[in-house]
C-alpha cells in the first residue's frame, strides 16, 4: 500500500515488550515483502502465530492452458456460468501466463474455513453480491463493483450475504433458478511472479507516495480494514493456504483472526470502481488513462462512464490499434460497448498482441456525434501472451474473430448494415456480411 495507517492497540514502539491483560506477552510479527526490504506491517497477536499442527495436501492448484500455438480474438460468455464451490473453490481460471491469472468465481456455498494465499496477490472484482472479508487485519464490507485488493500472505474468509430471492434483469446473473442462485459474480486477477497489485508509481509523490494531484483516485477512494479486529477464540480452525500450486491444510489452536493491533503499509483494502475519475481529452484518449493497478508485466484498467471527446470531428470510439507488445482482455461490466457488436454484460473479450484490433464495421459511423458513453468495464492488459484454459474454450464463441469481417460503408449504407432486419448490403458493388 502507498501509505502508512494503524489499527487497534500498539505499544509505544516497535519490538518492545507489549503485555496482555493476564500479564503474558502479546506475539508480534513482522509482515512483510521481498526480505524486510518491501513494504511491510507489524502485527500483534494473542497467540504466538506459529502455533500451526495438521498439515496436509488438500488439492493442485496448477493451471493447464490449451490452444498455447493458436493466435485469435476470443470471446468467453460468462454470463451463464453455472456456480459451483465457495469464493476460493469455486474460481474457474480463464487465462493467464507466468506472470498473472484471470478467473471468474460463481459461488454456490458459503467458505467454512480461512484462507491464505501464499503464492501471490489477489485484485477481486465483485459484479454481483456483497458481504464481509473478515481479514487479519480487520473487516472490510464489499458490494457490487468493489475492488477487493487482498495482498499475499493475508489470512481471510469471505461471508456474502443472502442470496437475492430471484434473478436480476441483467444479464449476467439472471437466469437462474431459485434453488440454483449463486451467492455473488466476481472476476480475480491473481499474481504468479512475486509481484504486487499496487496503483501505478506515475499516480504517487515520489518522496512521501502520497496520491498527486493529476491521478484518477486518492487516498479517500480507499476503504480501509475496520473492527471488528480480534477474535480470541479456543478450538480448531482450519486455514488453508496455497503455495506451491496447491492448497495445504492447516489447524490452529485458536482462532486466526486474533489480532489486537497492526500498524505499516501493508493491508487489504477496497477501491470502488465508480470512485474511479476518468481523463478525457479533445480527441480521443489511449487506454493507460484508464490504469487503476499494476502488477510486473500486467496492469489493470477501468473503463467508466464518462464524457468523450470535445474536437468538433472527434471520432469517439477507439481507433485502430495494434499493442504489438500487449494482450488485450476486457470484461465487460455493463453499459452499451459502441464499439463492440455481439458483446453483452459479462462477456470477455480477448485481442492478443500482433492482430490489429479496433471498432465492428459500422459503429464508428454510428459513435459520431455522441458526447457521452455509460460502459464500465476491467481491464487487464499482460505483456506476455496470455492462453485460454479449457473452461474457456468451454465458453467461447467461435464467430467472434469472424466479426470484423465487413467493409466500411457509406453512412446511409451503415444504417442498414446495422439494420437487424437488412442482414447483407451492397458495399462497391458486392454483397458483404454484418455480424451482430
Amino acid at each position: 500500500m502507498p501509505y502508512y495507517t494503524k489499527m487497534g492497540k500498539l505499544p509505544k514502539t516497535r519490538h518492545i515488550q507489549f503485555r496482555r491483560p493476564d500479564g503474558a506477552l502479546y506475539s508480534e510479527e513482522l509482515f512483510g515483502t521481498e526480505g524486510f526490504v518491501g513494504p511491510t506491517s507489524t502485527l500483534y497477536h494473542i497467540h504466538p502465530p506459529t502455533q500451526v499442527s495438521g498439515w496436509k495436501t488438500l488439492y493442485s492448484t496448477k493451471v493447464e492452458y490449451v490452444e498455447q500455438d493458436v493466435m485469435r480474438m476470443r470471446h468467453a460468455k460468462t454470463q451463464h456460468m453455472k456456480p459451483r464451490g465457495d469464493a476460493v473453490t469455486g474460481r474457474v481460471v480463464l487465462y493467464g501466463n507466468a506472470d498473472v491469472e484471470m478467473s471468474v468465481c460463481v459461488p454456490a456455498e458459503q467458505m467454512n474455513y480461512h484462507f491464505k494465499n501464499g503464492q501471490g496477490d489477489e485484485c477481486l472484482f465483485f459484479h454481483y453480491g456483497s458481504g464481509v472479508c473478515y481479514t487479519m487485519f480487520g473487516t472490510l464490507k464489499f458490494g457490487p463493483k468493489d475492488y477487493l485488493i487482498i495482498p499475499k500472505g493475508t489470512i481471510y474468509t469471505i461471508v456474502f450475504n443472502e442470496r437475492p430471492d430471484d434473478g436480476s434483469d441483467d444479464d449476467a446473473f439472471g437466469g437462474y433458478p431459485k434453488s440454483e442462485m449463486p451467492f455473488g459474480k466476481f472476476i480475480g486477477f491473481e499474481t504468479c511472479n512475486a509481484s504486487h497489485i499496487l496503483p501505478p508509481p506515475r499516480y504517487l509523490s515520489k518522496q512521501t507516495s502520497q496520491f498527486l494531484e493529476h491521478a484518477p483516485y486518492c487516498e479517500r477512494d480507499l476503504v480501509l480494514p475496520e473492527e471488528p479486529l480480534t477474535f480470541d477464540e479456543r478450538g480448531e480452525f482450519e486455514v488453508r493456504i496455497k503455495a506451491r500450486d496447491r492448497v495445504h491444510s492447516y489447524i490452529y489452536p485458536y482462532h486466526p483472526l486474533d489480532v489486537v493491533g497492526w500498524d505499516g503499509c501493508y493491508y487489504p483494502y477496497i477501491f470502488n470502481i465508480e470512485s474511479f475519475a476518468p481523463i478525457v481529452g479533445k480527441v480521443h484518449m489511449p487506454p493507460p488513462i484508464h490504469q487503476t493497478f499494476e502488477g510486473h508485466n500486467f496492469v489493470i484498467c477501468s473503463f467508466c462512464p464518462r464524457m468523450l471527446d470535445f474536437h468538433p470531428e472527434a471520432i469517439p470510439v477507439p481507433y485502430n490499434h495494434s499493442n504489438i507488445d500487449s494482450d488485450e482482455i476486457l470484461y465487460y461490466v455493463e453499459g452499451n460497448y459502441k464499439a463492440r457488436r455481439g458483446i453483452s454484460s459479462g462477456s470477455i473479450s480477448v485481442h492478443p498482441q500482433g492482430i490489429p484490433h479496433g471498432p465492428h464495421p459500422g459503429t464508428v459511423e454510428a459513435s459520431l456525434g455522441k458526447t457521452y458513453t455509460d460502459e464500465l468495464a476491467v481491464m487487464c492488459d499482460t505483456f506476455r501472451p496470455m492462453f485460454p484454459t479449457k473452461a474457456a474454450i468451454e465458453i467461447d464463441d467461435p464467430q467472434y474473430p469472424e466479426s470484423w469481417r465487413s467493409d466500411h460503408f457509406a453512412p446511409g449504407e451503415v444504417r442498414a448494415a446495422n439494420d437487424q432486419d437488412a442482414p447483407k448490403v451492397k458495399a462497391n458493388g458486392a454483397a458483404v456480411n454484418t455480424w451482430d
